[in-house]
C-alpha cells in the first residue's frame, strides 16, 4: 500500500505488515528501509505514481539489518548501483540477515500470540525466508545522512540491534524510528506504540533507554518500521511504549 505525503514529501510504502519510506526533495530521493524481497514491485509502482524513476533514487538506508527491512536493498545496489549506508555496527547483520541477537527464541511467538500468525504468513509470502545480505553497506554517519536527500539528523538507538539508527527531518516535524518504536509487533499482533518483542530485539534495556533519544526530537509525526503512522507527537508514543514495557 502507497500512501504519499504521510509527512511533507515522505511517502511510505506498506507490504507485508513492514513500511519502507521514500524521503523526497530537489536532489532526488532517499529509500528508507528496503522492506521484503517481494516490495520491491510496489517501491516501483511508487516511483512511478510519483512522477520518478529508479534513477532518482540516490541512496537506501536501513535503520537496521534485520531481514524484512533488508530485502530489496542488495537488488538495488548490485542491478542499479544505489549505495546502501546502514551503521557500522549493524554491518554484520545486513551482509547475513538471519544472524541476529535476541533474546528470546521466535518460534514460541506463534503459539502465544495467534493473532500474529496472519501476519508472519503474509511476511514469509513477501520472501521473508529468501532475503540477500547487502555485500557493500557504506557507513550510515551524521555527516552522510544529511549529505542524502532529505538531509535527516541521525538518531542512534540501539536495542533493537547494535546499530540501530532513526532518521528525525526537523523541516518536516517527522521522525522515522524504524523498529525502535512501532505502532504494530509483528511477533504479538499488538497494535500501538511499543518496542518489538524480545524475539527480534537483542536487548530489552536498551531499547527501552533509547526511547528517549526519540522523545528529545519532540517531533509531531512518527513514521515506523511495522504499523500506521502515528501523529499525536513523539512524547505520547514513547510513554505509552514505556507503559507497555517489554514482552
Amino acid at each position: 500500500m502507497f500512501r504519499q505525503d504521510v509527512a511533507s514529501g515522505i511517502h511510505s510504502i506498506e507490504h507485508a505488515n513492514t513500511n519502507c519510506y521514500l524521503v523526497q526533495d530537489d536532489d532526488g530521493l532517499t529509500l528508507v528501509d528496503a522492506g521484503l524481497p517481494g516490495a520491491r514491485r510496489e517501491i516501483f509502482s511508487a516511483l512511478g505514481m510519483l512522477g520518478r524513476s529508479i534513477l532518482d533514487v540516490r541512496a537506501v538506508v536501513l535503520t537496521h539489518g534485520h531481514f524484512d527491512h533488508v530485502g530489496t536493498a542488495e537488488y538495488f545496489r548490485a542491478r542499479h548501483g544505489i549505495p546502501v549506508f546502514g551503521h557500522p555496527d549493524d554491518a554484520y547483520i545486513a551482509a547475513h540477515p538471519y544472524r541476529y541477537e535476541r533474546e528470546k527464541t521466535p518460534f514460541l511467538y506463534p503459539l502465544r500470540y495467534p493473532r500474529a500468525i496472519p501476519g508472519l504468513v503474509r511476511m514469509t509470502a513477501a520472501g521473508a525466508l529468501a532475503v540477500r545480505g547487502v555485500r557493500e553497506l557504506q557507513p550510515l554517519t551524521a555527516e552522510a545522512a544529511a549529505s542524502l536527500p532529505g538531509h535527516p539528523m541521525l538518531i542512534p538507538t540501539p536495542g533493537h540491534t547494535k546499530g540501530h539508527c532513526a532518521l528525525y527531518f526537523p523541516d518536516r516535524d517527522a521522525l522515522i524510528s524504524g523498529d525502535a518504536l512501532v505502532t504494530l509487533d509483528p511477533y504479538t499482533g499488538h497494535a500501538g506504540p511499543q518496542i518489538i518483542a524480545s524475539a527480534a530485539t537483542a536487548d530489552t534495556p536498551t531499547a527501552l533507554r533509547s526511547l528517549q533519544a526519540l522523545e528529545k526530537t519532540s517531533a509531531g509525526t512518527v513514521l515506523p518500521g511495522h504499523g500506521a503512522v502515528w501523529t499525536q507527537g513523539v512524547g505520547t508514543a514513547v510513554a505509552m511504549a514505556r507503559a507497555v514495557g517489554g514482552h
